[in-house]
């Protein structure tokens, strides 16, 4: 297994504000997660979801964050917001977890298509930012009910699927999409 404290240690050390909604956050988003595949067992029996990965994955998703500004949550970094997926995931492969960089680096939204960056021209490299794998589409769909900036709170589908609007109709689609895979 994956120490992933240590990990978040290693970048937040020096943060402790930031650390703890980090933690709490990711916390609930791994819960979530795990009951999802509690639920799900014949994902494990098909060798599709492993338990252990999608915990490390799910705590370490947001591991990016400190490089970007975000008064809101103690983040003071350099960087746009949504740019801390694809600079957690750097993190990630330099740490050696190149598995768990996709699961950073995919889970913003309901996923980023190419079109989406090149047509709003969001800043980060031209490329594909879906979930592809289901252990990735677990965490990401997850992620949809906690934020940062209000800890301890889930949100209700009702207002994922609101607030997913803002990102036009794909994003609303793949939520759907999630909804009935994670549901069933």
């Amino acid at each position: 297994m994956v120490d992933y404290i240590s990990i978040i240690d290693k970048y937040y050390a020096t943060q402790p504000q930031l650390r703890q909604i980090l933690i709490t956050h990711s916390r609930q988003v791994a819960d979530k997660a795990l009951a999802i595949v509690d639920k799900h067992q014949e994902w494990i029996k098909q060798g599709v979801v492993d338990r252990d990965f999608i915990e490390e994955a799910a705590m370490l998703h947001d591991i990016g964050i400190f490089l970007c500004q975000a008064e809101a949550i103690h983040c003071h970094g350099e960087h746009k917001y949504i740019e801390h997926g694809y600079l957690g995931a750097e993190l990630l492969r330099q740490e050696g977890l190149p598995k768990h960089a996709l699961v950073a680096e995919r889970h913003t939204g309901t996923g980023i298509t190419m079109e989406q960056v090149e047509w709003t021209k969001i800043p980060i490299p031209l490329q594909d930012y879906c979930p592809v794998t289901l252990e990735e589409k677990i965490i990401c769909y997850a992620d949809k009910f906690y934020s940062k900036t209000h800890i301890g709170e889930e949100k209700p589908m009702s207002k994922i699927k609101q607030q997913l609007w803002k990102h036009g109709q794909e994003s609303v689609l793949r939520w759907e999409a999630l909804v009935a895979l994670m549901e069933s």
